[in-house]
């Protein structure tokens, strides 16, 4: 089997993974270079279970019928509806730094709202803030990106990051059509992934699962993380890790061990 999952640049613990994994690093669809398909009416084309699905055909492409999950952020959100919709062909699952979705929009305080300001923003009709992003697209990238790593607004770019990655990932998300997309994304998790996550509230990710979060990051203080995969695991184990949201930049060597000792396990 392999490995599949990419949400951001794995480029510092991609490589340990593929000394002893075949590992297959996807963009999600509308994110970097993948194809940005229009949303549709219903959003469904960034459905979490749109882009499980794509997930899940790649690996059919390669010759992979079962293979190990990690899913960091939006990817983690997928990675959870893959587990659902396609249980037979995951071994092991590893979501990173979030919890489900659902809880999140069943549960909103002035905390959350304040904190997550951006999924209130995002899910406006286009081309609201789409038109927003677009006219400050490189200092809504390097402000979110200093926000959730756990640095002030007025920091320079963290060592982390380096000026290199910073403009690849501006390269991409400065394009409209990828800015339409995220909100795309946005746009789903509010509508119709929350009706899909409804229908299968008495389905559990049968295989064992792996949560690891940000120490730094507001999922540690607003929730007991674990106990809400437990909730839709049939076995989840997990802890926090002490960083920002950004765990495979900013903590490359621990993730990948963490990683890999859960795979071997």
């Amino acid at each position: 089997g392999g490995i599949a999952g990419r949400d951001g640049v794995w480029g510092k613990g991609g490589p340990t993974l593929a000394q002893g994994y075949f590992v297959v690093m996807q963009d999600l669809r509308g994110y970097g270079d993948r194809s940005k398909p229009p949303g549709g009416g219903d959003h469904f084309a960034y459905s979490k279970r749109a882009m499980a699905q794509d997930q899940w055909e790649v690996m059919r492409h390669l010759g992979c019928e079962q293979f190990a999950l990690v899913g960091h952020d939006r990817g983690g959100r997928a990675a959870q509806r893959l587990a659902l919709d396609y249980p037979e062909a995951l071994t092991k699952l590893v979501i990173l730094d979030i919890v489900p979705t659902y809880l999140l929009y069943q549960h909103i305080t002035q905390e959350f709202a304040t904190i997550f300001y951006h999924w209130f923003l995002l899910v406006q009709p286009s081309p609201f803030p789409e038109t927003l992003v677009q006219n400050s697209a490189e200092y809504f990238l390097k402000c979110t990106l200093l926000w959730l790593g756990g640095h002030q607004l007025t920091d320079p770019l963290p060592d982390w990051i380096s000026p290199a990655v910073f403009q690849e990932y501006l390269r991409t998300f400065r394009r409209p059509d990828t800015i339409h997309a995220i909100c795309e994304d946005y746009r789903a998790a509010a509508s119709i992934d929350l009706a899909h996550d409804k229908a299968d509230l008495d389905k559990k990710i049968q295989c064992p699962l792996l949560v690891l979060w940000s120490e730094k990051g507001p999922f540690h203080r607003l929730y007991n993380v674990l106990q809400t995969w437990q909730e839709r695991a049939v076995r989840a184990e997990g802890k926090a890790m002490p960083t920002g949201h950004f765990l495979p930049e900013q903590m490359p060597q621990e993730l990948t061990r963490e990683i890999t000792t859960f795979l071997r396990a």
